[in-house]
């Protein structure tokens, strides 16, 4: 399975950006074993506006199955679920982390965006 991880870094080790559409970094992962090529967000990070839709383009580019975020906003939550694509919304930590409690099914999957455009 592959997961998207929003991160502000491109390693395991990285923390989780709580910021879907701004995060440096969308990390896919493969799951179980881990393999990871990181990707750097410049059109989300760069973007005057629609930074969330950007950074849905790039997970759905990416071909993930699920994304993980701290927070995720109306119109990225709408773009990703069009695609078929899982949220996961988590407390900050690392990447590594995050994968752990996706894999133990401690996060929940979002049935709606937690934030408003632009928090």
């Amino acid at each position: 399975m592959k997961i998207a991880v929003t991160a502000s870094g491109p390693e395991l080790t990285s923390p989780v950006d709580q910021r879907f559409g701004r995060a440096r970094y969308v990390v896919f992962v493969d799951l179980p074993g881990r393999t990871l090529q990181a990707v750097e967000n410049r059109g989300g990070v760069n973007a005057a506006q629609g930074a969330g839709v950007q950074t849905a383009q790039t997970v759905i580019d990416g071909k993930a199955e699920a994304v993980i975020s701290g927070h995720c906003g109306p119109k990225a939550f709408r773009a990703l679920a069009a695609a078929g694509i899982r949220v996961y919304l988590t407390p900050p930590g690392s990447v590594a982390e995050a994968l752990d409690r996706f894999e133990r099914g401690e996060l929940n999957e979002a049935s709606g965006a937690d934030v408003d455009g632009h928090w």
